[in-house]
């Protein structure tokens, strides 16, 4: 089996490479070429055989990651390698396994002994993760309070479902393992009510709608998901429109979502099939005014600098209690400024 071909070329391919350590922390890229023998075989075994990647476990992260390519693209690990093929594999510093706490402002709705539900601002992701270790939500949490000992993953105490960095509303965390147990059954189990409000360019035709499209992940963008009859993971929303924003030729819309599946970058790649991507996205709609807009309309609509999206209701049962609990969130400066000029 062939060793790397870069990274240290004067390395002998049938032994190992003596700078592996090295490079599982140096950022680097290694490139792999598949031999004769290794024709049809799975990505990640093909992988598992190369000394510079010490365990299965970081081979699937990294894979997960958009970390390792076979000709420039992104592959799944199920993918077959061909003889010759180029596989590239990017070797990310591996973050710290804990998290500092930070003084960091968030909005809170409701808490207990169980749990918290915040108003999520805009620009703050939900836990680390590469690239992104400090102003997070669990920072912020850490801060309040202490967490203890007992969660099955220590950069995400608490988090049982997420909110994208720049989407703003209603999160709630657990702040006991138990309590952590008991909300993700209920999110498992699909029995939590979500609602969102989004602003989204152009107005549907009709008044209310489904989206029924599974969601998968675009093989050849890890970080942008696609919406496509065939995928594998199911993913539906009912959405409502709220109001038509722009007089005759409208050229926003006020539109609330509620998702029942919760899939990565589900509304915002659900809304765009439509043809109605939101507001200020530009990784699933290209910055566009529809026609007639005003001169103020123009500028935030192309000016917005995040996704008009804002998680405006949670309901669910307490963890502990079973008492029913209902969230609400106020809509975003940013946004609320958006809807009055529209």
């Amino acid at each position: 089996m062939s060793g790397p071909v870069s990274g240290d070329p004067s390395d002998p391919a049938d032994e190992p490479d003596p700078g592996a350590s090295r490079l599982r922390d140096a950022g680097e890229t290694v490139r792999c070429e598949v031999p004769a023998g290794s024709g049809g075989e799975r990505l990640d075994r093909f992988l598992a055989g190369q000394s510079f990647l010490p365990t299965r476990s970081r081979i699937a992260g990294l894979i997960r990651g958009g970390h390792v390519s076979v000709g420039g693209v992104p592959r799944k690990t199920s993918y077959p390698v061909s003889p010759g093929d180029i596989v590239e594999v990017h070797l990310p510093p591996e973050e710290p396994s804990w998290v500092e706490p930070e003084d960091l402002p968030i909005g809170v709705l409701y808490e207990d002994e169980a749990l918290i539900a915040i108003n999520k601002p805009a620009g703050m992701a939900s836990h680390p993760a590469p690239g992104t270790r400090r102003g997070t939500l669990v920072a912020a949490l850490l801060h309040r309070w202490s967490l203890g000992d007992g969660w099955p993953d220590p950069q995400r105490p608490g988090i049982v479902h997420r909110l994208d960095k720049d989407t703003t509303g209603v999160m709630v965390v657990a702040k006991t393992p138990a309590a952590m147990h008991g909300l993700a059954r209920q999110f498992q189990k699909r029995t939590v009510t979500k609602e969102y409000l989004a602003v989204v360019r152009g107005a549907p035709r009709e008044d209310v709608g489904l989206v029924d499209l599974a969601i998968g992940r675009d093989p050849r963008d890890r970080k942008r998901m696609q919406a496509r009859a065939g995928q594998k993971r199911e993913a539906r929303t009912r959405w409502q429109v709220q109001r038509r924003l722009g007089g005759a030729r409208p050229s926003a819309a006020l539109v609330r979502c509620f998702p029942e599946t919760g899939r990565t970058h589900q509304i915002r790649v659900h809304m765009a099939s439509l043809g109605h991507p939101l507001v200020g996205d530009e990784t699933y709609g290209a910055r566009r005014v529809p026609a007639g807009a005003s001169a103020a309309a123009r500028g935030l609509l192309l000016g917005f600098p995040r996704h008009a999206l804002h998680a405006s209701r949670l309901q669910l049962l307490h963890p502990d209690s079973g008492a029913a609990l209902d969230f609400e969130a106020p809509l975003a400066p940013d946004m609320e400024e958006l809807l009055s000029v529209l």
